[in-house]
């Protein structure tokens, strides 16, 4: 029945709604390719690099979310993972297509919201590298809980997000708690986290490893890396 909340799925799309829908801005921004954007070059982030360089996390079949131009999903192909790859927008989805058919990669890319994926035990790795921090908080329930039952036992799950005080680059200067969001109806560029509110939604779910800052790296090295983003590794509980 038309606009009547029966189930959790109702309540959820009925709070989507009072905001503008993700694609609408994802698109367009992806679109222009010379925009100075720090995450556009194709280099994958310098803690991915250093978990995989270091042993941290085991190979296998990784998923990787809200993947843009893929950069990330690459060099875990690279390094040997079978990868699905995913994201809200197709602009992006074609770019990264095209970024892997010029290096002769084969990896699933596809364009879909990450709300419809259904894994169940299938990866050893999930990698979100600043989709998180652009979900609203009613759907970050759902969000967590299908990484965790689509991790295998024992998988990891690795994420960067904005941290709070970097108003200027991206994310509110001061941490919103998830009530404002409603009330301003607004995540003002997406939301920024404290180190003590990472630790607290995610301690249901798993085991942290790491969570420190991202280090930052130069235009000239082949790694991403910048100053107002958390990076942190994740076991399965």
């Amino acid at each position: 029945m038309d606009k009547t909340i029966r189930t959790l799925n109702d309540l959820y799309e009925m709070l989507d709604t009072q905001f503008r829908p993700s694609k609408q801005f994802w698109d367009p921004f992806y679109s222009d390719r010379q925009k100075p954007i720090p995450f556009f070059p194709n280099k994958p982030d310098e803690n991915l690099d250093l978990y995989i360089k270091s042993g941290m996390i085991n190979k296998g079949r990784a998923l990787e979310l809200g993947c843009g131009p893929g950069r990330n999903a690459i060099y875990l192909k690279l390094n040997g993972y079978d990868v699905d790859a995913y994201d809200i927008s197709q602009v992006a989805i074609d770019w990264a297509k095209e970024r892997a058919s010029e290096l002769e990669l084969d990896i699933n890319f596809k364009c879909q919201s990450v709300f419809d994926l259904k894994p169940v035990n299938e990866y050893e790795l999930i990698y979100d590298s600043g989709c998180m921090h652009g979900i609203l908080p009613h759907r970050r329930i759902q969000y967590l809980e299908m990484i965790h039952q689509g991790l295998k036992s024992g998988g990891y799950f690795g994420l960067t997000c904005f941290a709070s005080g970097f108003g200027e680059i991206g994310g509110p200067q001061f941490t919103m708690n998830d009530w404002e969001v409603y009330e301003e109806k607004s995540m003002k560029g997406g939301l920024a986290f404290t180190e003590e509110k990472i630790r607290f939604i995610m301690s249901d779910y798993f085991e942290c490893i790491e969570l420190r800052m991202m280090n930052p790296m130069d235009e000239d090295s082949c790694l991403f890396g910048v100053p107002f983003l958390w990076t942190s590794l994740w076991r399965k509980k």
